[in-house]
């Protein structure tokens, strides 16, 4: 097709494709996954470190921090510059990091650009060496932050919360542990919001049966494959792999196997779409010339341009900018009245994606590949995906893509995997089928349920969505801090980290005012959560339109959005207004919302 989409008819046709591609992934199966238990815990277990052996801790303290992701170092930094020392950090991981820990497959680096990205920059007195920093230094860049903010002092790994649950009459949490610890805590910030690292396995069947290698992306076996994060992996030259799923971490590490492995298949269910990256080494001179204050005003251009608030200058001007440049500033050029600009907009988005298309001709030799790689349907329905590499990778006489034509995988057997009839045997499967995320149960991703007032558990509460005020707070359940992911009732910001960035602001806020104050706990007052539930609903349906239009994806329920809850939503602002909103009621000082109860 021509990326001239400007004719009545060829616009229909694509929107006719489009929904055709659509309905042949509606299957009933769909979005069905393995809980990670039995043979199949292996699945989810640390291959990085081992756990130590320790003695069962029983202690008292002012706050746990659930989590040491870098929500958790965050949160460890507010509450210092606080005035709190007294905290305790629990993380079933073996060292800090939360995502970058754990996703050490290779290749993989943020694309988010490291400017806007990592938190503390300034603070730190860190510059990135790349625009988009590899896994390795993310990591080695959390350890920094841990060593500065006092983590390692009062952090216990490989620990997870198997209890929690409030006292009434203590007023202060009671958390129990899978290594046996008893710890009394007044306040709990659970900073496993976006909790990219608990993995998820597609329900396919015969998983079990498979007799050769296999892991999740997240749990890379460099035993098996060789190398390291940035090192070619050498143990794969004589062996033939298939990696399942071709989203954000595919094609991150797609390149690097088809370099390596004597046979690599790739097996799609729906093509990503495929953007320019772009990385490139750090300008030092124009780094080191950056004026104090510069990452906090970098972190607002970003979201600015990317969700079409106003700015003055695109400081970004990356594949990110693009959905403004591409999407958005369309609908603000003068002349286009209000009655027209829903067909704007889709013109606009339907040729953007025709340009996306077009590179993958330009790029993919063989055009029968060339045409099972393109993306058809609206840009925004699945995470945008950025890489440099991956394309062409399909030019390798050694890489099969195995497309399913959006059906998935028929099963799995003792020596590979059947695609519609066909068996492909190879020696290794890995799995890059994604992770528990926002529209997961918030204790799913915990990993344990929480009770609060009155014997009320966090999952009954939450049954059919969550109820908040701001987002992370929660009523019947005080001195308790749930940081978000975009659908507990907060905004939607493409870059995840300034959600923890003003979460964590914000908490610490909280905690040290109610412990200036004199008051024992705080607690949501029912009306005000009310209210802000109430917001949220009054514009949950917003986008149904466009999400029952879209692929089936994680945005819209796998196609089936009648099983979506309406509370599970975003709250209807835009990224800075959303934050400042929350700015705004810290200044007015009077907690508004909030309960404060019991002298201290």
């Amino acid at each position: 097709m021509s990326d001239d989409i400007n004719t009545p008819e060829l616009a229909a046709e694509l929107e006719a494709k489009y929904r055709a591609e659509r309905e042949k992934r509606l299957t009933a199966d769909r979005g069905s996954y393995l809980a990670m238990t039995g043979a199949l815990q292996r699945y989810a277990d640390d291959p990085y470190t081992k756990p130590t052996e320790r003695t069962h801790r029983k202690e008292s303290k002012t706050v746990v921090i659930i989590g040491t992701g870098f929500g958790g170092l965050l949160m460890a930094q507010r509450l210092r510059a606080q005035g709190i020392e007294d905290f305790l950090m629990l993380d079933e991981a073996g060292d800090v990091g939360g995502v970058w820990y754990w996703n050490r497959y290779p290749g993989a680096s943020c694309d988010i650009d490291s400017y806007t990205y990592l938190p503390l920059l300034e603070e730190m007195g860190y510059m990135p060496t790349e625009r988009y920093a590899r896994q390795s230094e993310i990591y080695a860049y959390a350890q920094q932050i841990a060593r500065r903010y006092g983590v390692y002092e009062r952090a216990l790994f490989h620990t997870s919360v198997t209890d929690m649950r409030w006292d009434d009459e203590g007023h202060a949490w009671q958390i129990e542990t899978d290594r046996g610890d008893e710890i009394r805590a007044s306040f709990v910030v659970s900073a496993v919001g976006g909790a990219l690292s608990r993995p998820k396995l597609p329900a396919i069947q015969g998983i079990e049966e498979f007799n050769g290698a296999s892991f999740h992306t997240s749990r890379w076996d460099y035993r098996y494959t060789g190398g390291g994060p940035d090192l070619e992996l050498d143990g794969l030259a004589d062996r033939s792999v298939a990696i399942i799923g071709t989203g954000a971490t595919a094609l991150q590490a797609v390149p690097w196997l088809g370099r390596a492995a004597q046979k690599l298949y790739v097996v799609q269910r729906t093509p990503s779409t495929v953007a320019p990256r772009n990385n490139e080494a750090t300008d030092v001179s124009w780094f080191k010339g950056l004026e104090p204050g510069w990452q906090r005003e970098r972190l607002r251009n970003h979201a600015a341009v990317t969700v079409g608030e106003d700015f003055e200058e695109d400081l970004i001007r990356d594949g990110w900018s693009d959905i403004y440049w591409d999407l958005i500033e369309p609908l603000r050029q003068a002349g286009v009245p209000k009655d027209e600009a829903k067909q704007v907009a889709k013109m606009a988005d339907l040729a953007k994606m025709e340009r996306l298309r077009a590179r993958v001709d330009d790029v993919v030799r063989d055009p029968a590949v060339a045409a099972k790689l393109k993306p058809y349907y609206q840009y925004l329905c699945k995470r945008p995906g950025f890489h440099d590499a991956y394309l062409d990778t399909f030019n390798r006489a050694n890489v099969e893509l195995v497309d399913t034509n959006g059906r998935g995988v028929d099963r799995i057997t003792s020596d590979g995997l059947v695609v519609d009839g066909t068996l492909y045997k190879v020696d290794c499967i890995i799995y890059s089928t994604g992770f528990l995320a926002a529209d997961d149960v918030y204790t799913e991703r915990l990993g344990a349920d929480i009770t609060g007032t009155g014997g009320v558990r966090l999952s009954q509460k939450w049954a059919e969505g969550p109820a908040t005020l701001h987002g992370i707070f929660t009523s019947g359940f005080p001195n308790l801090v749930l940081f978000p992911d975009t659908r507990q009732q907060v905004t939607q910001s493409f870059n995840f980290m300034r959600t923890l960035v003003e979460s964590s602001l914000h908490a610490a806020y909280v905690i040290a005012e109610t412990c200036r104050r004199g008051a024992r706990y705080f607690d949501v007052d029912e009306n005000a959560e009310h209210e802000w539930v109430g917001t949220v609903m009054q514009h949950a349906h917003d986008e149904d339109e466009f999400l029952a239009s879209c692929t089936p994806g994680r945005g819209n329920g796998e196609g089936a959005l009648q099983n979506r809850f309406p509370r599970a939503s975003s709250y209807p602002l835009r990224t800075n207004a959303f934050f400042d909103l929350w700015d705004d009621w810290r200044q007015q000082g009077g907690l508004a919302g909030l309960r404060l109860e019991g002298a201290r």
